[in-house]
C-alpha cells in the first residue's frame, strides 16, 4: 500500500510512534491525515504542523470510534488506512506477583489495547468491503510475541491483540483487507520513559521516526509482521523451538533484572 493520496486515521497520534507516523504520512502526501487523541490540545498542535485534522476520542469506548469513524467519512471522505496505535503498558501492582493489578487495571488495559482495535474493525469492515478493500495497522508490541517481564495485563492483552489481528486478516484477506500488527521493542517514547529499565531496552532503544520509517517499508510490501528490532524474529524462533527452554531463560532474565 502506498500512503500517496490516502486517508489515514491514527489513533494515540499525539505524542510517541503516533505522531511520528502522522508526520511520516504528511510527509508521505496522504490526502487526511486525522490525529486522535484524548490530549486533544497536543493532537491539534500536530494536526496544525501537517496540515491534518485533530479528533478528540477515547478509544475504549466503542460509541466514541463509532462517532469518529462517521465524523471522518462525513467530513472527508472514505477512510483507506486505519491505524489502531492508542495503548497503555501498565506493570504488576505488586512486583513478583502476576495476579497483583486490579480488575480495573486489566479491564482499561482490554478496552485499549484489545478492544479499542476489534470496536474500529467492527465499524469499519462493512464500509471497506463494500469498496473493495482497505487496510489496518494495529500498534502492538514486542511483548505480544514474546513476553513482558513483570507486566502480566500488558503482555496477556497484547497476546490478544496479536490473536485478533491474525483473525482480522485470515477472515477477510479475499475480501480486500489488508492488516499489519506494528511489534517494536525498546522505542523512544513517553511510554516507554514511564517504564523502569527492563529487557525491552536491551535490543537497543529506536527513535518513533526510525519505527515509523518501518511501517511506511512495511505497509508497502503489505506485511503482516512489522518489526522494527530485527532481532525479535529470531526470539520467536527460539520461543517456538524449545518453549520450556525459552521460559527457563526468561526466568533466568528476570532473576538477574532484580538481582
Amino acid at each position: 500500500m502506498e500512503i500517496t493520496e490516502k486517508t489515514v486515521v491514527v489513533t494515540g497520534g499525539a505524542a510517541g510512534i503516533g505522531k511520528a507516523l502522522c508526520e511520516r504520512f504528511a510527509q508521505e502526501d496522504a490526502k487526511h491525515v486525522i490525529v486522535v487523541d484524548r490530549a486533544i490540545d497536543q493532537a491539534e498542535s500536530v494536526a496544525k504542523h501537517i496540515g491534518g485534522t485533530a479528533i478528540k476520542c477515547d478509544v475504549s469506548d466503542e460509541n466514541q470510534i463509532i462517532a469518529l469513524i462517521d465524523e471522518v467519512e462525513d467530513r472527508l471522505g472514505p477512510i483507506d488506512l486505519f491505524c489502531s496505535n492508542a495503548g497503555i503498558a501498565p506493570l504488576d501492582t505488586k512486583v513478583g506477583n502476576a495476579t497483583s493489578s486490579t480488575n480495573a487495571d486489566w479491564e482499561r488495559c482490554w478496552g485499549i489495547n484489545v478492544m479499542a482495535h476489534v470496536y474500529a474493525a467492527r465499524a469499519l469492515l462493512p464500509r471497506m468491503i463494500a469498496r473493495d478493500g482497505g487496510y489496518f495497522l494495529h500498534t502492538i508490541s514486542a511483548a505480544g510475541l514474546l513476553s513482558q517481564i513483570d507486566g502480566a495485563v500488558y503482555s496477556t492483552t497484547k497476546h490478544a491483540a496479536i490473536g485478533f489481528a491474525e483473525s482480522l486478516a485470515i477472515t477477510h484477506r479475499a475480501q480486500g483487507i489488508r492488516v499489519s500488527a506494528l511489534c517494536p521493542q525498546g522505542v523512544d517514547t513517553p511510554l516507554l520513559k514511564a517504564m523502569p529499565t527492563g529487557p525491552q531496552m536491551g535490543d537497543g532503544v529506536l527513535s518513533a521516526e526510525t519505527v515509523a520509517q518501518c511501517v511506511i517499508e512495511g505497509l508497502y510490501d503489505e506485511r503482516f509482521l512489522i518489526l522494527p528490532h530485527k532481532i525479535v524474529n529470531d526470539y520467536m524462533k527460539r520461543k517456538t523451538q524449545d518453549y520450556d527452554r525459552w521460559i527457563a531463560g526468561m526466568v533466568k532474565l528476570r532473576t538477574h533484572l532484580h538481582a
